[in-house]
């Protein structure tokens, strides 16, 4: 069976109550409990982790213990090379998901070290991005329609 890692990055925790009308309403663990049954119906398996640490955001990466990974990182997109490094370094392949759509924020929000060695960005969908990136990882590795 395929395991999916969510990994989400620094202030995540705080969704929900922060910036709501950038963000939504639905809190991580809401998202995470949605996330997890659709993963379910896809037979997926899935592993949660947030950090608003990089590091300890970059020791679960080496890890290596999931086969593809959904990695919304934060604000580290726009900062963090080392976080790009080991995704590089980790040889796993993982989607890019954003809550709001970066692009069309501030302009510091505009670099972007992950979007070029993803495989895909889902941006801008709420937490509808982690669903669909389910749904392109279903298809990817043969679980769609089972």
């Amino acid at each position: 069976m395929t395991l999916v890692l969510v990994l989400d990055g620094p202030n995540l925790n705080l969704v929900g109550t922060r910036e709501p009308e950038i963000y939504g309403r639905e809190t991580l663990d809401e998202i995470h409990a949605g996330v997890a049954a659709h993963a379910a119906d896809l037979g997926l398996d899935i592993d949660f982790f947030q950090s608003n640490h990089e590091g300890a955001l970059i020791d679960r990466l080496d890890r290596r213990d999931f086969d593809i990974a959904i990695v919304n990182a934060g604000g580290l997109t726009h900062t963090s090379v080392a976080l790009r490094d080991a995704l590089l370094g980790i040889s796993r392949p993982f989607i890019e998901v954003h809550l709001s759509d970066p692009a069309t924020r501030e302009p510091f929000r505009q670099v972007n070290y992950l979007h070029d060695i993803a495989l895909e960005s889902i941006v801008g969908q709420g937490a509808r991005g982690y669903y669909l990136a389910l749904d392109a990882i279903a298809v990817r590795s043969g679980h769609a329609g089972d």
